[in-house]
């Protein structure tokens, strides 16, 4: 039935409106992350007994967690829906509730713009929540700018890319005829939060098992960064922005061939200059972040933010 997919999809925008995230000792993703690590750990410790190199090891991992997340959203809400198709409707809002963020993102980058104008220590701190950066030396307008880019980049990786999965796979399943697609549609969405928290745990240079998840997490991420561009652009009046040559230029600058998108749309639309040092420079020709004008980005992700869950719902519809 589309309608259980939409309704699910409100259902998830309605509860992140509210409260934001399920609490922290009831998060899968929170339990996700805690089995991650716990898997390198045991996995490193045991890595010359199981006779793994840690790539193959990365491999494997990159590939059995998520998969153990999805089934296990799918056995939820399909059992949920043999009892009633309601019932199935409300556990595929909250798998999507629990695998999606906006309200947080939203609040945590209003924290940090208003410190930084006040409280630039405690904007430093509270940046960590944003960016997995070392703030320590960063002055008021790179703090600003850590905290835009970081909503562009998050509006992707927590937004969008569930949301997608959730819709185009709910349509999809609903097409064919399939039974229990919105089950489907929820262990999709959660499928791609696993992969994407891998990647943000393990998708390093520096770890020895990073190489397969953080190029799976490429692979996955490739659409979302795209369409999470356009959706930007879509709010602030600029559809055709992400297509330009100008913005196209500082997508490549991230060493990311997706995060640099919603960056770069971003900086283009503010504008404003988006700076991590060493790293990459987008717009260097514009002023970094002021607050007001970083709060006009919050602003325009909210907004790109509804927009994504009113589309995922229209697709999941039809």
């Amino acid at each position: 039935m589309p309608v259980t997919a939409t309704v699910a999809v409100g259902l998830a925008a309605g509860l992140d409106a509210a409260f934001g995230e399920p609490p922290a000792r009831l998060h899968p993703v929170a339990l996700l992350g805690r089995v991650v690590a716990r898997t390198e750990r045991e996995i490193e410790a045991r890595e010359s007994w199981l006779g793994m190199r840690p790539r193959l090891a990365g491999g494997l991992v990159a590939v059995v967690l998520p998969i153990g997340f999805a089934g296990a959203a799918v056995a939820t809400v399909a059992g949920g829906t043999s009892v009633h198709p309601w019932l199935g409707a409300a556990l595929a809002g909250g798998v999507l509730f629990s695998t999606t963020s906006l309200r947080l993102l939203l609040g945590s980058a209003r924290t940090v713009v208003r410190e930084s104008d006040t409280d630039l220590g405690g904007a430093r701190n509270d940046l960590r929540a944003l960016a997995g950066r070392d703030a320590s030396a960063l002055d008021a307008p790179h703090v600003r700018s850590a905290a835009v880019e970081s909503l562009a980049e998050n509006l992707a990786d927590g937004l969008v890319a569930p949301l997608l999965a959730f819709a185009t796979v709910a349509g999809v399943a609903s097409a064919l005829g399939l039974p229990s697609s919105v089950a489907f549609a929820a262990g999709a969405a959660a499928w791609v939060k696993a992969v994407n928290t891998q990647d943000s745990m393990l998708g390093y240079p520096s770890k020895p098992m990073g190489w397969a998840p953080a190029r799976l997490d490429d692979a996955v991420m490739w659409a979302p960064a795209r369409l999470s561009a356009l959706l930007l652009a879509v709010v602030a009046g600029a559809p055709a922005l992400p297509f330009r040559r100008r913005v196209r230029a500082f997508a490549r600058k991230p060493s990311s061939p997706n995060s640099g998108w919603p960056m770069a749309t971003m900086a283009a639309l503010l504008p404003a200059r988006l700076h991590k040092p060493d790293t990459y420079d987008l717009d260097s020709d514009a002023p970094l972040p002021d607050v007001a004008t970083a709060t006009r980005a919050i602003r325009v992700t909210r907004r790109a933010g509804v927009l994504a869950f009113v589309l995922a719902g229209v697709v999941a519809w039809f």
